[in-house]
């Protein structure tokens, strides 16, 4: 499948997916150590490699959604539970947690943190991760702190984010010490901002705005991801609806470097431009309405334990079976998020961070 390849070869046929009656105890089993996919499908190397010209949109299939969706047999699945449904209308997705005990997630060496955060998962492993929502202290209830750590026995530190004070617009400073979250920092290795709406989000890695470019641009910041959130008819308190832009990868499974020169070059001005070269176009799996429920119900593989509305996951339409990212609530001020190749760390915690801003933030 060579769907984010963009050299002109013809695509090949999609297999058709399994049917809804398929076994989720097999999804759970591989869910700790492999992407979320169906192990007949092709490995996604090549899915995000871009040549240059836009990719070729392809429309998901509605019955692809609906996989798993039935009876509350089917969305437990065997020796699954269904956690209690939420009332008529809920607009926050139903999550499907098993009984059985999850297998341990793999070994991640985090030998160089700042290299790590910045570099893609590892092809075939999936990165899982936890969240923490710190609201204790003078301010923090306004401008809480975010800890990431890896989801592991060691529960290895990674990054920490925090909104900054007196900015015009949404701006999270990201950093690599859970002491030091100051934008003149070296500790400093990231950001997410916003526009006025608070419905778009760009991330930035810590190199210097244009202005202060050298003479071959190499010290100027790369743009790492955008999001856009869109209303529906629900406004922000139905399932949102969310588009993720990311660069593409090159032949050496590298990212390539996105450096806008002035704000009319980023991202989002290429994606609403329809100038998608060397960019992937990302969306959340929408969730599914179950009549049986009364309420959407997305399957995140025993990792989400609570129904939220800011519970997600990336995808790309022509492949969804193929979770690039996803977040979603354990507790009140703890969550889990899980990220695969493409994505690194910052690309992944930022996008998260961007579902707790304030013009979206409906528990």
């Amino acid at each position: 499948m060579s769907v984010f390849q963009v050299n002109g070869e013809k695509k090949e046929k999609k297999s058709k997916k399994k049917s809804a009656t398929s076994s989720d105890e097999e999804d759970d089993s591989d869910s700790s150590t492999k992407p979320i996919r169906s192990e007949k499908k092709k490995n996604p190397v090549s899915l995000f490699q871009t040549g240059g010209d836009p990719p070729k949109e392809k429309k998901t299939k509605k019955k692809g959604e609906s996989r798993g969706i039935g009876s509350k047999e089917q969305l437990a699945g065997k020796g699954g539970e269904l956690l209690t449904g939420l009332a008529l209308g809920s607009p926050s997705p139903l999550v499907l947690q098993p009984k059985e005990e999850r297998p341990p997630s793999p070994i991640i060496e985090v030998d160089n943190l700042e290299e790590f955060v910045l570099r893609p998962a590892e092809q075939g492993v999936t990165v899982k991760c936890r969240v923490t929502r710190d609201k204790k202290g003078m301010d923090r209830g306004l401008y809480p702190t975010y800890y990431l750590h890896l989801d592991n026995d060691k529960k290895v530190f990674l990054l920490a984010g925090r909104k900054r004070k007196k900015s015009k617009t949404s701006n999270y400073l990201i950093s690599i010490d859970p002491t030091d979250l100051s934008r003149g920092g070296e500790n400093f290795i990231g950001k997410l901002r916003s526009n006025l709406m608070g419905t778009k989000f760009t991330v930035f890695d810590n190199g210097v705005n244009p202005d202060k470019a050298n003479a071959d641009w190499s010290n100027v910041r790369q743009e790492l991801s955008a999001v856009v959130y869109e209303t529906n008819v629900l406004g922000f308190k139905g399932p949102r609806k969310m588009t993720v832009i990311i660069p593409g990868m090159n032949a050496d499974n590298e990212r390539v470097p996105i450096r806008p020169r002035n704000d009319n070059d980023g991202l989002l001005m290429r994606w609403q431009n329809k100038n998608m070269d060397n960019m992937i176009e990302l969306h959340n799996k929408a969730p599914v309405w179950n009549d049986e429920t009364q309420s959407y119900v997305l399957n995140f593989h025993g990792r989400v334990t609570h129904a939220s509305v800011k519970n997600f996951q990336i995808v790309h339409g022509s492949d969804p079976d193929y979770i690039v990212m996803q977040f979603g609530r354990v507790a009140d001020d703890a969550f889990t998020m899980d990220y695969n190749y493409p994505l690194c760390a910052v690309q992944a915690f930022a996008i998260a961070l961007s579902s707790f801003d304030g013009k979206l933030a409906c528990e």
